[in-house]
């Protein structure tokens, strides 16, 4: 086997990191005539860490404006190390120095580079430069090399603040004011103070920035910076305001710094007390006298130093109740006693007590009261049994739903009537109004007659008088615009009228008649001409005549003709035995 070892001490990777050697092997143990073959074997020098860090520069100068945000870098600084790898990282730290509480510096593992950051803020019309001793040092130590050391370096910074145009700088980061409610329009409230920071010192201007509705309810001197209120304040209403007060740079306006003012109202004793809520007091029919009936308490809009305290009484002005009375509990509460031992509720159902609560403001503010106090039934426990409205329907006898069923049924007795009567006025009546009716002559009496031929058994003089007839009719529904045309009658003896030239005559009066209806209408005639020249043709003495016609074939009819053909033909009827 060969066997490669180094020919050189303490080599340095730093100074040559690779070699290249080349080997022979030959056979015959190398003798003349023998074979060989060679190959070339490249060699690394590993890193081991036996360079400390280096600063290329032992003073180093950096250049910062005032301006700079807190947490921003600033800057840089680097280290060397001739190692690589984890032999070449290292920390960086400011050992020493006026800014160490002002800067801080970290290490950038990829860069392997120290960050400058800044702490806290510059002002350059204090502090123009700061000087500061920075330490960069191998993390991964190698003992076998410390001798070599020590693996750190440290080089100084001097850092020069820039001056730059700030805006107006304010005495405090915030201010809280405060006003008393009801405070006139223009009481100054408070002031704000600020300056410019630079060696200029220029002039300020204040104002308001009006972003909300709440920065209106103020108005600010622009020189000053005093503070005044542009409205009335309720601290019932709204107790707390915030606004931002801006602050800028005559000679250079856009240069503006801000800062939150909070003002708080004040209260002022203007709300009197009053109850806490409607109570609803009942007391029964049987108390006692002295007897506790409700437990009072009120309510002040104002703050506990100007009402937290109340005083219940009576109101002194009017004179002493004989039913109830009042005791102030001195916890802000108050009860109602009863005076005497019965009430009844038939004498009286409903007593009004006033009641007047102060409170314990300066001034103090006070108001009435009045309690609504219902007699009712209770129960031996004091349970509630009934009140009046509810004792008078029972005593009654009546419900609510007895009532309503009453009503109902009156209702509908009265649509009833209404009905009835709309259908009586609704009928309609006769058209013609006659002034003389023939047939209220009608003659009734029982005796059979004879048929046309008997003439004996009753006067029938008013039926063959022509004048018995309606002479005019009169219409109800149509008033005549003419007067009709007068009618004269023939005189005549009643054996010479003829019905057919009456008939023609009242046919013609009605053609002219203008007053009659242009349609067709019925003309009644109350009268009986003479009898026929043919004879009558009555069938009620045909049994008497002899008659050549043949009746039997109604017998053929069937059984519902079968009466008439008995009385007929000569069947004979079935007579049962």
């Amino acid at each position: 086997t060969g066997v490669i070892r180094t020919a050189l001490h303490n080599m340095d990777r730093e100074a040559r990191e690779h070699y290249s050697v080349v080997i022979q092997a030959k056979d015959m143990a190398g003798q003349v005539g023998g074979l060989s073959g060679s190959t070339t074997v490249n060699i690394t020098l590993t890193d081991v860490n036996d360079n400390p860090p280096r600063f290329p520069q032992k003073h180093y100068q950096l250049y910062v404006p005032e301006s700079a945000q807190v947490g921003s870098a600033v800057g840089k600084i680097k280290a060397n190390d001739a190692d690589t790898g984890s032999n070449a990282d290292m920390k960086y730290t400011i050992i020493n120095g006026d800014g160490s509480g002002v800067f801080s510096i970290s290490t950038d593992k990829e860069t392997r580079e120290g960050i400058l950051s800044l702490k806290k803020p510059l002002n350059y019309e204090k502090k123009k430069s700061y000087t500061l001793n920075i330490e960069g040092a191998n993390t991964h130590l190698d003992f076998r090399f410390s001798h070599l050391g020590p693996f750190k370096d440290v080089t100084m910074l001097k850092v020069i603040v820039g001056d730059v145009d700030e805006p107006p700088l304010f005495t405090m980061p915030s201010y809280v004011m405060e006003v008393h409610e009801n405070a006139k329009i223009g009481t100054p409230v408070g002031t704000v103070t600020a300056h410019d920071p630079d060696a200029a010192n220029s002039l300020v201007r204040y104002f308001i920035d009006h972003n909300t509705e709440e920065d209106r309810y103020f108005t600010i001197d622009a020189s000053t910076g005093i503070i005044k209120t542009a409205k009335i304040f309720d601290r019932e209403e709204t107790p707390w305001y915030n606004i931002t007060v801006a602050a800028s740079e005559i000679d250079n306006p856009g240069l503006v710094s801000h800062v939150p003012v909070g003002v708080r109202i004040l209260d002022v004793n203007d709300n009197p007390p009053e109850l806490a809520r409607d109570y609803d007091v009942v007391v029964c029919e049987n108390t006692k006298p002295g007897q506790v009936i409700q437990t009072i308490t009120a309510t002040d809009k104002d703050n506990s130093a100007n009402g937290a305290r109340f005083h219940f009484s009576l109101d002194e002005g009017l004179s002493l109740n004989p039913n109830f009375t009042l005791r102030n509990n001195e916890d802000n509460t108050a009860s109602i006693l009863t005076r005497r031992r019965r009430y009844s509720r038939t004498t009286q159902d409903i007593y009004y007590l006033p009641v007047l609560i102060s409170d314990g403001g300066v001034p103090p503010l006070s108001s009435s009261s009045t309690l609504t106090i219902r007699v009712c039934a209770c129960e031996r426990d004091g349970r509630v049994r009934t009140c009046h409205a509810e004792a008078f329907l029972s005593s009654a006898g009546l419900s609510t739903g007895a009532l309503i069923a009453i009503l109902l049924c009156i209702v509908i007795l009265l649509a009833i009537v209404v009905l009835f009567i709309t259908l009586r006025r609704s009928k309609k009546e006769p058209l013609i109004i006659s002034e003389e009716d023939v047939r209220e002559n009608v003659v009734t009496y029982d005796d059979e007659g004879g048929g046309e031929e008997d003439t004996e058994a009753f006067d029938i003089t008013a039926l063959r008088n022509p004048s018995a007839a309606e002479e005019l009719k009169y219409r109800r529904d149509v008033r005549p615009e003419v007067k009709p045309l007068s009618r004269h009658h023939p005189s005549s003896s009643l054996d010479s009228i003829d019905v057919q030239e009456f008939i023609k005559q009242r046919l013609a009066e009605a053609d002219l008649d203008p007053s009659v209806p242009p349609y067709d209408s019925l003309q009644t005639y109350a009268y009986e001409g003479h009898r026929s020249e043919a004879g009558s043709i009555s069938s009620l003495d045909s049994a008497t005549t002899h008659s050549d016609q043949d009746y039997n074939y109604l017998g053929d009819w069937g059984p519902e003709f079968k009466k008439l053909a008995e009385l007929y033909g000569e069947i004979e009827p079935e007579r049962t035995t």
